[in-house]
């Protein structure tokens, strides 16, 4: 079975635990501080704060904004739950915009309007599946509005935006080092930022409301203990330093399977719109029959995943929530992603592409 996600540990993970094992510092400390400076140096951002999961970070983006109680985020329907919980557990409430249909993002037009209906606060925006959201768009909506941009750069760990690496557009951003990411530290997140009131105010939320290092038994705010361990920290080190060549392994996969597919009826590839660089977290294709499409890989021993059947408004915590979103709700049954991991082989990658084509074609 070719998976449609394959972690990567190699020798020098391996290495990097047992020294951190050896020397007995096991929690938050200065590994943890390397790695957020190596992160943020590679982004291109100021400030960075480790986290111990993406959803940590979201929240800890969102309480350094001083996004709270009473308050309105615009965001996309379509995107794993995490990232509409985020806005509720600061106590803000989530107020969805419809995407765009070729790249699943925040449609900024609808973005715009839904932003003046509701006077909201801040918007949210997710680049699904490693691909930018519209962020010069987004980001002048944000402005001319006097709103805060948060970026969910959850699973667009090297992905581009008009020469820059996402994680830079808005005022925070936050990613997932989860196991099936661009990387991953086995669990753990980080929050991204140029502004250091910011970055200070989430290293203090999720460090138990502290006020410094300095100071660990002054608490300013209420706070959470959603520190990273110096062992995950150490994972992502090593991790970091191999991003760019998986980056690369992941677009040169991506272009074998949509040269193989773009003229396939019944199938269409992802966008990757000018200006943007598709990171491919996932290769998502939309499919007219996709479960026949899907049954047809599998019985081929190709794993395939639906990211993301329901819509978050369709969501039992949701139910209030009654939004006018028919992009999202088309996508939500029409997306099927395929592998384009790394560790592919190029016989791998041909594999995908034939049953691809022949799927699609069978069903029409």
């Amino acid at each position: 079975m070719i998976h449609v996600a394959s972690p990567t540990f190699g020798t020098a993970e391996q290495e990097a635990v047992q020294a951190i094992l050896e020397s007995g510092m096991v929690a938050d400390g200065p590994e943890v501080r390397d790695f957020e400076s190596e992160f943020a140096a590679y982004c291109g951002s100021d400030h960075a704060v480790a986290t111990a999961n993406g959803t940590a970070a979201l929240v800890a983006a969102l309480e350094g904004l001083g996004i709270g109680d009473g308050d309105r985020v615009v965001t996309t329907p379509f995107s794993f739950v995490a990232s509409s919980n985020a806005i509720r557990l600061v106590g803000a409430d989530p107020v969805f915009a419809d995407i765009d249909p070729e790249t699943y993002n925040l449609d900024p037009e609808k973005t715009r309007e839904i932003v003046r209906e509701v006077d909201a606060d801040a918007i949210l925006a997710v680049h699904l599946y490693g691909l930018p959201a519209a962020m010069a768009e987004l980001a002048e909506i944000a402005d001319e509005e006097d709103v805060a941009l948060v970026e969910d750069a959850a699973q667009a760990h090297g992905a581009m935006y008009q020469g820059d690496y996402v994680g830079t557009f808005g005022d925070a951003a936050a990613f997932s080092f989860y196991p099936t990411k661009n990387m991953t530290t086995g669990e753990g997140g980080m929050v991204l930022t140029d502004e250091e009131a910011v970055a200070d105010r989430a290293a203090s939320y999720i460090n138990h409301g502290r006020a410094s290092e300095d100071a660990p038994y002054a608490h300013e705010r209420v706070g959470h203990n959603l520190r990273m361990t110096s062992m995950a920290a150490a994972i992502g080190r090593v991790q970091l330093e191999r991003l760019p060549d998986w980056i690369a392994a992941r677009r040169d996969n991506a272009s074998t399977l949509t040269a193989a597919l773009e003229e396939v009826p019944g199938v269409t590839p992802p966008a990757e719109p000018s200006g943007a660089r598709h990171a491919y977290h996932q290769y998502t294709v939309r499919c007219s029959d996709r479960e026949r499409v899907r049954e047809q890989l599998e019985a081929a021993d190709i794993g395939t995943a639906i990211y993301y059947p329901t819509p978050i408004p369709d969501l039992e915590p949701y139910a209030a929530y009654d939004p006018d979103i028919p992009v999202a709700e088309r996508a939500a049954e029409e997306v099927l992603s395929v592998p384009v991991h790394p560790d592919l082989s190029a016989a791998d990658v041909e594999h995908i592409s034939d049953a691809v084509r022949n799927a699609a074609l069978q069903v029409q």
